[in-house]
């Protein structure tokens, strides 16, 4: 048995919104999309987003004494990360840095990392962190 492919799933807290910005800044294509799920696909790289848009939560009378459970609550968009692998962080880094969707603490190129790679971080419309990686080895 071995493992292949990974497809993130990253959580939004709107979807008609994150799909355009995805389209837009990171060039991905849309292959699937409704109102709570999208899949999309950029050369053989593939990102889900699902709707973290419960805000029920907010103003629940019982919170103290209920738990917040359904799983989709708009808390969670901007809280997962990803990475994917490129094969020039350069050429990523210059077209993210065009679309201006470079982490806040990124430099002025891609990073060299002690263990092999050069990086390039990112931030989608929610704040989830999508790293594009060169593997050097």
């Amino acid at each position: 048995m071995g493992f292949s492919r990974t497809v993130p799933a990253l959580p939004v807290r709107d979807m008609p919104a994150a799909i355009a910005f995805y389209e837009t800044r990171y060039g991905f294509d849309v292959i699937h999309a409704d109102e709570g799920f999208a899949r999309l696909e950029r050369d053989d790289a593939q990102v889900h987003l699902w709707l973290a848009g419960d805000t029920g939560w907010r103003v629940r009378p019982d919170l103290a004494e209920r738990p917040i459970v359904s799983g989709a609550e708009d808390f969670l968009a901007g809280t997962a990360s990803c990475r994917i692998d490129v094969d020039s962080a350069d050429e990523v880094f210059a077209e993210m840095q065009a679309a201006g969707v470079l982490h806040y603490t990124h430099g002025s190129g891609a990073k060299a990392t002690t263990w092999g790679t050069r990086e390039v971080d990112t931030l989608d419309l929610d704040g989830n962190l999508l790293t594009f990686v060169e593997r050097l080895a």
